[in-house]
């Protein structure tokens, strides 16, 4: 007989136990760090994120370049180059809105997989361009595969990862998304704008590579009736040593109790709808930021300012304090806390990193597939709005205006941490699932 995952009060169980058994990434840290295969399909899903960071800033050193184009098909005004910039952001809302299928329906690691032909074939059409549809087409297609993984990725990683290195797993699609946006950086103080399609395919062919020899996430073939292979699946990301009898229990008793399709009356209770809420609004919050815009058009901006390097040089110094700031937060979330980070810390370090990991962390199981594509979709709808509007807003008031408004969105973010954000270090997934649903304040101290 399974023992109960929480304390009993009465028919339901509604509280944590004082002491959960301990998960095997949590009885011992040493452990989980000796289980290098974890780390290892962790590594081989975040490279669709460098790929979506690189794809995301390819306009940076790109759109100065053909400004100043020669070619009268690839030059661009003020208003293509704002559409070249933002028609990234419609493919990856049209991703967001396609992993609400796919993640569930393929799984999150074929999902991931899939996100490959549209990326490859972006970055094809982009390397080849003659006209200005094909930057669009190839831009717009890279975004799809861009919003796919960026559903995708953050789920399978969490669903993989054992509860005590969670957060700092959590934070490697963010800082490989980071990593690539540095990696186009450097790399267009060195190569002309269609070679740095061409490089962008690397990527890419590596991730098919190493993804095929990785399993899917043992929760999602649970949930599909595949008990054997989900105990396959854990067994290898855990490593032959490791005990996983009781978490495979808890995963098995929590799937078990939400294999049913969600319908609207059961997605209308709390417990189901404030998660979804939460992470919907720190998706929306995340990108009043700014953080798009600006990196979309990073050496544009650098252009119209004073500084004393050429902008090309500041950009790539951005890129580099962004990559040390996530780097940061990876090795510190799991020790200061999710809520401590987004307090104190800027976008790198807190906004950045921890919403997704948030995000993944809290929606419920039998909605994380749909959720996830739906906070995509707000995201990056938000974004277009955002950076289509960027450069207008620019030329006609200058960029304070702006920057002025993404400063009052930060303090925004502020409250909203202190009032709705849960803090979810060292907790199980099932275990925040069950906060939601019991309500016990004493999960957050």
């Amino acid at each position: 007989m399974q023992e109960p995952l929480l304390g009993a009060e009465g028919p339901d169980y509604d509280t944590f136990a004082e002491k959960p058994p301990p998960s095997p990434g949590e009885r011992t840290r040493v452990g989980a760090l000796r289980n290098k295969r974890v780390f290892l399909a962790t590594f081989a899903a975040v490279l669709g994120n460098f790929s979506f960071g690189y794809a995301l800033v390819y306009t940076s050193p790109v759109i100065p370049a053909l400004e100043r184009s020669l070619d009268p098909n690839l030059s661009l005004t003020k208003t293509q180059a704002s559409w070249f910039g933002s028609v990234f952001t419609l493919g990856a809302a049209a991703g967001g809105l396609s992993a609400m299928v796919l993640n569930d329906l393929l799984g999150r690691k074929l999902s991931i997989m899939f996100s490959a032909v549209p990326s490859a074939a972006g970055y094809a059409l982009m390397a080849g361009a003659h006209g200005l549809w094909m930057l669009l087409l190839g831009r717009t297609l890279t975004g799809f595969a861009g919003g796919l993984t960026a559903a995708c990725i953050p789920v399978y990683v969490s669903e993989i990862a054992p509860a005590g290195v969670r957060g700092a797993l959590g934070a490697t699609p963010q800082l490989m998304a980071v990593f690539g946006s540095l990696s186009l950086y450097a790399l267009g103080l060195l190569l002309p704008w269609r070679w740095l399609a061409v490089a962008g395919e690397g990527p890419v062919l590596v991730m098919i590579l190493l993804l095929s020899f990785m399993p899917n996430s043992p929760r999602f073939l649970l949930s599909r009736g595949r008990d054997s292979e989900a105990l396959q699946a854990l067994a290898w990301l855990r490593g032959a040593d490791a005990d996983i009898r009781w978490e495979f229990e808890q995963i098995q008793d929590n799937v078990r109790r939400q294999s049913s399709h969600l319908s609207w009356a059961e997605a209308r209770d709390p417990h189901m709808y404030r998660p979804i809420v939460i992470a919907l609004l720190m998706r929306f919050l995340q990108q009043l930021t700014g953080i798009t815009p600006i990196l979309v058009y990073l050496q544009p901006i650098f252009d119209s300012t004073a500084v004393l390097l050429p902008p090309e040089d500041d950009a790539a110094i951005v890129g580099a304090v962004r990559l040390l700031s996530v780097l940061i937060a990876a090795l510190t979330m799991d020790l200061a806390g999710r809520k401590a980070l987004l307090f104190v810390s800027g976008y790198a370090m807190g906004w950045g990193p921890i919403t997704w990991l948030l995000m993944s962390e809290i929606l419920p199981l039998r909605a994380r597939g749909v959720a996830s594509g739906l906070c995509v979709l707000v995201s990056w709808l938000t974004a277009f709005a955002l950076t289509k509007s960027f450069l207008l807003v620019v030329n006609a008031f200058g960029l304070q205006v702006p920057f002025f408004f993404f400063a009052a969105v930060c303090s925004v973010n502020l409250a909203f941490t202190g009032c709705c954000v849960p803090e979810t270090k060292g907790r199980s997934l099932e275990q925040i699932e069950s906060f939601f649903r019991s309500g016990r304040r004493s999960f957050l101290r």
